[in-house]
Parts: C-alpha cells; structure tokens; sequence
C-alpha cells in the first residue's frame, strides 16, 4: 500500500498514523508516477483536482485552463490529498467513507 501526500498536511498525518505500515510518498519531494495519475483520473476525475489549495488560488486563469493532468504533473500539491493505492485500488481523501472503503 502506497499513500501520496505531504509530510505537512494534517490530513496526511491522521492516514499515515491510520496506516502505518503503507510505504508513504511526499508528492511535493517525489512527485506522482505518470501511471499513478493517470489511474487516479480515470477513477477520480475532476476531484482529484485539489481547486481550494492554495497553489491553485496562485494559478492565474491561463494555467489553469491547461489539461489537468499536465498541471498535477508540474503541480503535485493539486492533487487531493491523500491518495491511498494499493494494487489496482484506490481511494482519494480521508473522510469516513475512504477510511471504511480501506477496512477501518
């Protein structure tokens, strides 16, 4: 089990506690494989874009209109965090339904 997050998201602190064992991944030091997130678009659409961030709000309109995929590439931190994989699985957020969609 991987988890995608930031190492500073608070969020990502309570999954990471949840789930001590998943190898975890700082999208802001090593990014997201290409595979991984085009696996998450295809699963998560639109929201695995993260548009309350604040990297987002630092986007003027022109890069925001640019393939989403092609800005959560260049922008990690877009991406809604955490991003739980484990093999063909996988569940986008936090919240009560992704920690019972885990086994919690």
């Amino acid at each position: 089990m991987i988890l995608y997050g930031l190492k500073t998201c608070d969020t990502c602190r309570k999954a990471r506690k949840a789930l001590s064992a998943a190898e975890f991944v700082d999208v802001r030091d090593a990014g997201v494989p290409a595979d991984v997130l085009q696996a998450a678009w295809a699963t998560f659409g639109d929201r695995l874009l993260n548009t309350r961030s604040t990297t987002w709000r630092g986007l003027d309109e022109t890069q925001r209109g640019r393939p989403p995929l092609d800005l959560l590439a260049e922008h990690p931190t877009l991406m809604k965090r955490p991003l739980v994989v484990e093999g063909d699985r996988m569940v986008l957020g936090w919240d009560k339904a992704a920690q019972t969609a885990l086994g919690l």
